[in-house]
């Protein structure tokens, strides 16, 4: 079996001599949720972190915000006031699906900060530091970035926030 295709992430990633490994998982177009990526190649949901579009309302400063990315632990969901705060905006809302691929040059399911078509802000739950190894996308469904967090800071430019909502009693987080 050939490698995977270098993505523009891995291709940053050279760039900055960081160390990675890529993982190839097949993809289930009907399943396409981090926890199910995490199963597929052998990572706890925690460790596995989605990364998701969004967008602040802030207001003053311009008349339709601008965009941000949350890198989130594929667990957990994303708590929007939180992440406005992180931004220093008032609001934040989920990117529309039709705004991802034009924004950011990839796909659901295959959305990363790191060779992104235009670089927006991002945001990584503060949770990320508690590993040695975790997994993002490599920009492409079916091919995850295992990396340090430290180096997936660096290479995504990423500020640390608390981003996710707490979950509820008796969730079984399914």
């Amino acid at each position: 079996m050939k490698p995977p295709a270098k993505t523009n992430a891995a291709r940053l990633l050279d760039s900055l001599n960081i160390s990675y490994e890529l993982r190839t998982y097949e993809v289930d177009p009907e399943d396409l949720t981090a926890i199910s990526v995490a199963r597929k190649i052998g990572l706890p949901p925690e460790q596995v972190f989605k990364t998701l579009l969004a967008h602040t309302n802030s207001g003053a400063s311009s008349k339709s915000g601008d965009h941000l990315f949350a890198v989130i632990p594929g667990d957990a969901e994303l708590d929007l006031k939180k992440l406005a705060h992180a931004a220093g905006a008032k609001k934040a809302e989920l990117a529309s699906l039709k705004e991802v691929e034009p924004l950011t040059g990839y796909i659901r399911g295959g959305v990363t900060v790191m060779g992104a078509r235009k670089p927006f802000p991002a945001f990584a739950d503060e949770t990320i530091e508690l590993f040695d190894v975790i997994s993002v996308s490599a920009g492409q469904r079916g091919l995850q970035i295992l990396l340090s967090p430290a180096d997936y800071l660096r290479a995504a430019s990423a500020s640390l926030a608390d981003l996710t909502k707490a979950p509820m009693k008796g969730s079984t987080g399914a």
